[in-house]
């Protein structure tokens, strides 16, 4: 019997890609773009991501049974299959590198600055591997601890924040105007397209097949709002402006919050529980990228695949994060282009080919089926 998730596994999957590397680098990357327009920028993505994911969705729902790669072949042949399996192995790539970017910058430039960054990427990679020989059940289960990590999180910066909070920092609204703050939206739409591309490899193994929209939108929807408080609360605390001037914005943020008398410290609890969603991120990267290597090489199991495909994916991202200015003209540029070349036209382009080939989707789902 094959292994599923429950809907709220996979609502909780989705939380955890997009949150981290969103409060982490995104947000920085908006600020210095438009400003005090950066919480609108990022409201005017959500908005993106939900109608990405939701043409997901229901090009998926003509096979439940099958992923976008295996989708693929039904509908041009497994030469196509295997194409879309490398170009969707490229986009995760991409993924790691940022993600990558987000986890040991975090951790080496605040709190262990004189380890070498290659350890960073090692923990990475051990713990990754590790937990996805386990498979997508057991990773879901973790995703369900980092989003309750994540509410957490919250609800601390909330409560250590309002206090510094000046909401006259958000005027004037729309100071950099619409076609600018829309724009600079690039940035965090790579954030929901690494949660539509792992989406597009997972849900086959997702239960309940005629709610997967409501699971995947809702998921989005919960991720949008727990992700918009940052920059609601850095523009109105932190100002835009200071905002911008760090790489890792929400660190600074963290330090600024003081909770009580007790817990100056703030940013030592933050990482603690950033660091379970991280690490769930890690884990599926790892996890989809076997999937799309075992898809290349017609194997049966993808297990035999993780330690190459992680590894493969480790070195690219210690060569992307061992250079601090390198990494962030990845993260600002090259991936922003990798993202929307292949995350948005792909789902769209097969949802539209799925019009036209109707009868060759019903035939290979009930051939998967029997």
């Amino acid at each position: 019997m094959k292994i599923q998730i429950s809907n709220g596994m996979f609502m909780a999957i989705i939380i955890n890609l997009i949150y981290a590397k969103a409060i982490g680098l995104t947000q920085g990357s908006i600020a210095r773009e438009v400003g005090r327009d950066m919480w609108i920028s990022t409201f005017i993505s959500i908005l993106q991501g939900l109608f990405i994911m939701y043409i997901t969705v229901k090009a998926l729902q003509r096979t439940p049974e099958h992923n976008m790669v295996q989708q693929s072949k039904i509908l041009l042949g497994k030469w196509t299959g295997k194409f879309v399996a490398i170009v969707f192995f490229v986009f995760l790539i991409g993924a790691y590198g940022a993600v990558l970017t987000t986890f040991v910058y975090h951790l080496n430039d605040y709190f262990l600055p004189e380890a070498p960054i290659f350890v960073f990427v090692l923990i990475a990679l051990i713990v990754g591997v590790y937990a996805t020989y386990f498979g997508i059940e057991v990773i879901g289960r973790m995703a369900l601890i980092g989003v309750l990590s994540l509410f957490l999180l919250n609800i601390l910066i909330l409560m250590g924040s309002l206090s510094y909070f000046d909401i006259r920092e958000l005027m004037p609204v729309l100071d950099s105007g619409i076609v600018r703050t829309t724009w600079a939206s690039r940035f965090h739409n790579t954030d929901w397209a690494i949660a539509t591309v792992i989406s597009a490899i997972l849900l086959p193994y997702v239960k309940s097949k005629d709610v997967w929209g409501n699971s995947g939108l809702l998921g989005l929807v919960f991720a949008g709002f727990m992700v918009i408080l940052w920059p609601v609360l850095e523009t109105g605390s932190l100002s835009a402006s200071v905002t911008g001037d760090y790489l890792i914005s929400c660190m600074q943020m963290a330090r600024s919050a003081q909770i009580g008398y007790f817990l100056h410290r703030y940013e030592m609890i933050m990482i603690a529980f950033f660091a379970i969603s991280t690490f769930t991120q890690i884990m599926l990267l790892f996890l989809c990228a076997a999937v799309c290597m075992k898809d290349v090489f017609n194997l049966r199991d993808f297990r035999p695949a993780v330690i190459p495909s992680s590894v493969i994916l480790s070195l690219i991202g210690l060569w992307i994060v061992t250079n601090h200015s390198r990494a962030m003209l990845f993260v600002e540029n090259y991936w922003v282009i990798l993202a929307h070349a292949i995350a948005f036209p792909l789902p769209i382009l097969l949802w539209i080919l799925g019009y036209f080939f109707k009868k060759k989707l019903e035939k290979g789902s009930k051939a998967k089926t029997a």
